[in-house]
């Protein structure tokens, strides 16, 4: 009798005769074949080479040998993904635990070897450090541009491949119209994605380093970087301009400065202000004091 899901088969189909039983045996060693092609494979570290494209540039010391570590003690426990070149393999996915790997002394790693096009190398490189968060924002947006400008994408069908929105993927390339100063402290995490983004609302270039060195010299948060754009990007309000004097004032100016033989000017208007009069030496002041002293006789 038959058991488990051969019996629930017979019930719709009807019993298979021997030579169905077979075909269907048959079938199932060609999948059971596919299978094995992509079982791990133990590869000779030596002939491993690292993906030329690969968009992750910076490795921390310190986690790699703690991994390292952990692999001398439990193995590899995740197989990496390569492809075979010319009796050589290039890495697609597991950089991390191939540079591991050789810190431990390994001879050997378990590879899972795919004939991926480069195109396809290249997506999965972005994908599988995109998931893991191991790029930064530059290293980010650095190996999306190249995506584009290798395979003629656009930033619609980059998102759709990485699985990210279309604004997030521009948002990202916007980060490297940065000053190269800006990039490079991103680079080395002295900057967050959030404050380069932020001081892209900033136009001067200076004025973007500038900031950039106030938030790490004194520790800004965002929020500190965006209050300080808001205010430099406020419209400065317009001076105001100088009230026109009346021509009763104007004529009054001239018979003053005509009196003393000096210059004169009246600031303000018809109801209030003063007379600002001009002197050059004490004796042009005190000939001016004796012609107001001789007025008031």
């Amino acid at each position: 009798m038959k058991k488990g899901l051969g019996r629930g088969l017979d019930s719709l189909f009807g019993p298979l005769d021997d030579e169905e039983v077979e075909k269907v045996d048959k079938k199932e060693v060609v999948k059971v074949e596919k299978v094995v092609v992509n079982e791990p494979k133990e590869v000779e570290i030596g002939l491993i080479d690292r993906n030329p494209d690969q968009p992750r540039t910076i490795f921390d010391e310190e986690a790699l040998n703690e991994l390292a570590t952990s692999i001398k003690v439990h193995g590899v426990i995740q197989p990496i993904i390569v492809k075979e070149v010319n009796g050589r393999y290039v890495i697609i996915a597991g950089e991390r635990r191939w540079r591991a790997s050789r810190l431990a002394g390994l001879k050997t790693i378990p590879c899972v070897i795919r004939n991926y096009t480069e195109q396809e190398i290249s997506e999965i490189a972005i994908i599988e450090n995109l998931q893991r968060e191991d790029l930064n924002p530059i290293e980010s947006a650095k190996a999306i541009k190249n995506l584009i400008n290798q395979y003629n994408l656009t930033q619609d069908e980059v998102a759709d491949k990485i699985g990210k929105s279309r604004p997030a993927v521009a948002n990202t390339l916007r980060l490297l119209t940065l000053p190269e100063q800006i990039i490079t402290l991103v680079e080395q995490n002295k900057l967050t994605a959030g404050h380069a983004r932020t001081l892209l609302g900033i136009d001067s270039a200076a004025k973007q380093k500038e900031i950039a060195v106030a938030i790490i010299e004194k520790g800004l948060t965002v929020r500190d970087v965006e209050n300080i754009i808001k205010n430099l990007n406020k419209p400065k309000a317009a001076p105001a301009k100088p009230q026109e004097k009346s021509l009763e004032l104007k004529d009054f100016e001239n018979k003053i400065k005509r009196v003393l033989s000096t210059s004169v000017a009246i600031k303000g208007n018809d109801k209030k202000g003063k007379i600002v009069i001009d002197y050059y030496s004490i004796d042009d002041l005190n000939r001016i004091y004796d012609i107001l002293l001789s007025l008031g006789e």
